[in-house]
């Protein structure tokens, strides 16, 4: 019997779309009801930036897919630096207003891509938790958006042919299998619950978490780099 962890590597142009419209209904209300001073907070998971930078970067980055502004250089540290210096002088509103927009249309382009831009999607999803992480909200990397995104995850490794990992969830009634699908190497292993998997491959920290991996490290995991 085939599973849906035996299609992974079929690609859903729609899932970027869907990850980010139910993400964008549990975000936006809550950057709508924090204090100006909240976006001052730093954010843990990227040194030097404070939560209206990390907005300024994913409103920046979704403005780009609207407005298909690829050039050289995109996404580097040195672009985005230039995307939210461009924004300084922008009140909170006005980012969260463009971010609202950006999520709200993004999806439609990142179908069309082909999956170049599905990892920009899981990206800004995991840049949410990071932001509810610096208010201090509980399940920083969970909530409605959780299944949408280790979908999404599985969807971007194989793409990529990351190495094969097999991860059964303790919040998952099926296991998911992601990476590289063509069995040249034995997948790893994964015991444990989403958010940690999440946490893992965007190289975030798990401290304190409960979990198992077996036959990769998990420095080798994190799909964003440094």
């Amino acid at each position: 019997m085939t599973t849906p962890a035996d299609v992974q590597n079929v690609r859903d142009p729609e899932l970027p779309g869907r990850l980010l419209t139910v993400e964008r209904d549990a975000l936006i209300p809550l950057l709508r009801a924090r204090d100006d001073a909240d976006f001052a907070l730093p954010v843990a998971a990227c040194p030097g930036w404070t939560v209206r930078d990390v907005l300024a970067h994913c409103s920046a980055a979704f403005t780009r897919v609207l407005e298909n502004r690829f050039e050289k250089g995109v996404f580097s540290p040195e672009s985005n630096d230039r995307d939210i210096a461009e924004r300084a002088g922008w009140d909170n509103r006005r980012v969260v207003d463009e971010l609202e927009r950006g999520m709200t249309g993004a999806g439609p382009v990142i179908a069309k891509a082909g999956g170049a831009l599905d990892v920009l999607a899981l990206g800004e999803w995991v840049h949410a938790g990071d932001v509810r992480e610096a208010f201090g909200e509980p399940g920083a990397y969970a909530g409605a958006g959780l299944p949408h995104a280790l979908a999404l995850l599985a969807q971007v490794t194989s793409l990529k042919g990351h190495l094969p990992l097999h991860a059964d969830l303790d919040d998952a009634d099926e296991p998911l299998r992601l990476g590289d699908a063509s069995g040249e190497r034995p997948p790893a292993r994964y015991i444990g619950d989403g958010p940690t998997l999440v946490r893992l491959y965007a190289g975030r920290p798990v401290d304190g978490a409960a979990y198992e991996l077996a036959g990769v490290e998990a420095a080798e995991l994190n799909i964003f780099g440094d």
